[in-house]
């Protein structure tokens, strides 16, 4: 700790305190031992045979979450996808559909539980990958119990949600429910309860960990959450549908195809004065795409790029973000330059007449998502940019899907601890929303230190959605969160890599704390993580939006079913 503090105190001139509150100490996680990081003992073995779970009557073990089990399974460690060790695959169902998997350890558990987010609208049961705990080694050593659900439908489409039964359990309910379920389970099979429970996820496992940690502060000691798709509502409605029209203007051909994203990248590379191929502070790059308008009579070539007056105002729009009629923001982000390459088949189609990912989570949204009755008709074309459609739109919907409210007080209150980490290419959800809830949250609870003791955010230049991209993404989060739940460790950095086909790294950066990014000061290569130190965003600390919404407590709403009739309440769960 003493090392960062005094690097950042050479290299900016001012302190930043990334010490744990209570203990006074950090760690940089790149480098540390650890009891997270050397590995499973012995560990706790079953109290009962893996077919017996089946037979094991927990009706009235979880009141008010009935569940039954499909089947027990014992599979080898080369079945298992998390690691080298052998486990009881645990399958079942909760009141009404939310399908889970649950797999324990038969050798090496250290009373650990593992909960993994899903992506997109989920509908598909992810117990197999761990999106941030890459080489986390009690986790490839059978220390943790781990489990995922299917939020409660079987597609992945939006049409569950004409259920307003499905509706809330994708919303916010089913993550809570399988938290007590396969609690109850664990201590059963085991003889005894898990010590600390953890969740890790990106994306919609994103937004999954931060509900947990908003309106259930008790389920998780330690919550990872990867660009977290927390404002929901606005996010596939505003901010999808705003890319699509501005790339498809006027409801005509694509004004940009995935051919012109490489020599548009290079173009903004060189505006934002990068040589090493990735924009490290793009919230500090104003690079305006009308630098390189197309000449009169100039015909845009891969050697000689230029830009339409058209791809002009596509690319203004895109990274200016949706705003209504009265120019503030419908949704709290906006794409960052830097982030072109991760463009293709998201928000650029590959031919002008193509589609893209945005219009296709726009349709499902807007068609069964937001409105009481299917409207099986509208398109993203049928998004309106005014205040009042907006009203229309997040009114009914965001106290439902989202979860943005800011004050985590019930959680640190309870030992919760919180990193959140977001790639600053990403094409899906713009990092800059997560900036923005954090700089909320850091308002809420007091300010950056008491922020800081409990919550750290984590932004990754050039890293695409949930990984890939053209900066290190790989990353460990998992075993700095068992240090910092078990010995009051904060993390001081991540270490992110690029891993080649054959396994090897090749490319590594340090990750700081919010609002320091890694600049490489020292000269050396750009793919070693030596290279660099932590520098003050500016951009980062400044970052202020002029957002129609807000983030705030006391919008959520809660549904349940009285005398036959689907009743909807304001409050948390």
């Amino acid at each position: 700790m003493a090392t960062l503090a005094a690097a950042l105190a050479l290299v900016t001139g001012a302190g930043i305190t990334l010490a744990n509150a209570t203990t006074g100490s950090s760690r940089t996680s790149a480098t540390a031992a650890s009891p997270a990081s050397t590995g499973a003992a012995a560990g706790i073995a079953p109290a009962m045979p893996c077919a017996s779970v089946t037979g094991l009557d927990l009706a009235s073990a979880v009141p008010g979450t009935p569940f039954e089990f499909t089947s027990a399974t014992e599979t080898s460690a080369d079945d298992n996808t998390l690691g080298d060790w052998a486990a009881c695959v645990v399958k079942g169902v909760i009141a009404p559909q939310i399908h889970f998997e649950l797999r324990l350890p038969r050798t090496g558990w250290q009373a650990n539980y593992l909960q993994l987010g899903c992506g997109g609208l989920c509908g598909s049961v992810n117990a197999g990958s761990a999106p941030a705990a890459a080489g986390c080694v009690p986790l490839t050593n059978g220390a943790f119990a781990v489990a995922s659900s299917d939020e409660g439908h079987s597609q992945g489409g939006g049409l569950f949600s004409t259920d307003p039964a499905l509706r809330a359990d994708f919303g916010y309910k089913s993550d809570h429910l399988l938290a007590q379920v396969a609690k109850t389970v664990i201590q059963k099979y085991y003889g005894q309860a898990a010590t600390h429970a953890y969740f890790d996820g990106c994306s919609q496992g994103g937004h999954q960990g931060l509900t947990e940690a908003q309106r259930y502060p008790d389920d998780f000691d330690g919550i990872i959450a990867g660009a977290p798709a927390n404002n929901f509502t606005a996010l596939n409605t505003f901010s999808h549908a705003w890319t699509a029209q501005s790339v498809f203007l006027d409801g005509g051909p694509a004004t940009l195809t995935t051919a012109d994203l490489t020599p548009l990248h290079e173009a903004v590379l060189k505006g934002c004065g990068t040589t090493d191929g990735i924009v490290t502070d793009p919230l500090g790059c104003t690079w305006d795409p009308a630098s390189i308008t197309c000449a009169a009579g100039q015909t845009s070539t891969a050697s000689d790029f230029c830009l339409t007056a058209d791809q002009v105002t596509t690319l203004r729009r895109i990274y200016s973000g949706p705003t209504d009629e009265h120019g503030e923001l419908l949704y709290p982000g906006y794409q960052l330059r830097g982030s072109e390459l991760n463009w293709a088949g998201i928000i650029v189609p590959t031919t002008a007449t193509g589609t893209t990912g945005d219009m296709n989570f726009v349709r499902e949204t807007i068609r069964y998502q937001v409105f009481d009755s299917p409207q099986p008709a509208l398109t993203y074309k049928d998004v309106t940019f005014t205040s009042s459609y907006y009203k229309k739109i997040m009114r009914p919907n965001e106290g439902m899907y989202d979860a943005t409210d800011p004050d985590l007080t019930a959680f640190k209150k309870s030992g919760g601890k919180l990193i959140l980490w977001h790639g600053l290419g990403d094409q899906h959800i713009p990092a800059v929303g997560t900036m923005a809830y954090y700089k909320a949250v850091q308002k809420a609870m007091g300010g950056s230190s008491r922020t800081e003791d409990f919550a750290r955010l984590f932004l990754l230049p050039g890293v695409a959605h949930c990984g890939g991209g053209q900066g290190p993404g790989t990353l460990d989060a998992l075993t700095a969160m068992v240090d910092w739940v078990t010995e009051g460790e904060a993390p001081s950095s991540l270490l992110t890599t690029s891993v080649g086909s054959g396994g090897t790294v090749t490319a590594s950066r340090p990750a700081y704390p919010f609002p320091y990014v890694a600049e490489n000061t020292t000269g050396g290569p750009a793919d070693e993580a030596d290279s660099y130190t932590p520098v003050r965003s500016e951009a980062e600390a400044e970052l202020s939006l002029n957002w129609l919404g807000s983030f705030r407590s006391g919008y959520e709403t809660v549904g349940n079913w009285v005398h036959g009739t689907w009743v909807v309440t304001k409050g948390k769960a």
